[in-house]
């Protein structure tokens, strides 16, 4: 997943570096067709692919500088560049190809897909958001975001 993130990175001229930041709790930044990763915050591969997502995710719905979250415009467009980030890694007929391959459980299906267990938790309930407790995917399948997530399959 992470190689595919860079080339797309690189395909739209964008340069991907790491840098050390003094607080653990900065993990990317997306500046002027950079984005800077931390190493410090980011301890394995599938982390920095979820956050490299995030901050592709800026260059291609954000603009300005959007350091102030307090800020409702700015902090509307994270929450963009967010979903972006979601929708990017973790499509839906990736949950479905999980669950086909033996993927039962929360876990399961974040490890299969290459996404932490926490990536896939928020892009879950960015899905919940945008389409209530299910939705109906390809006329074959219907996934329940909430209570439980679960995939059922019809023909």
């Amino acid at each position: 997943m992470l190689e595919e993130l860079l080339v797309e990175a690189d395909n739209n001229r964008i340069e991907v570096r790491e840098h050390t930041f003094k607080s653990r709790r900065i993990k990317g930044l997306y500046m002027d067709g950079v984005i800077t990763l931390n190493p410090l915050a980011l301890t394995t591969l599938v982390e920095k692919a979820c956050v490299l997502a995030e901050e592709l995710g800026h260059h291609h719905t954000s603009f300005g500088n959007i350091l102030d979250l307090k800020d409702m415009r700015e902090l509307k467009q994270e929450k963009r560049a967010r979903n972006w980030g979601y929708e990017r890694l973790v499509p839906l007929n990736s949950i479905i190809q999980a669950y086909k391959s033996g993927a039962r459980n929360r876990y399961e299906i974040a490890e299969h897909i290459g996404v932490t267990e926490d990536f896939f938790e928020d892009s879950v309930k960015h899905y919940e958001k945008k389409y209530g407790l299910y939705t109906i995917f390809d006329d074959h399948h219907i996934i329940f975001f909430n209570p439980n997530l679960q995939i059922i399959e019809f023909i």
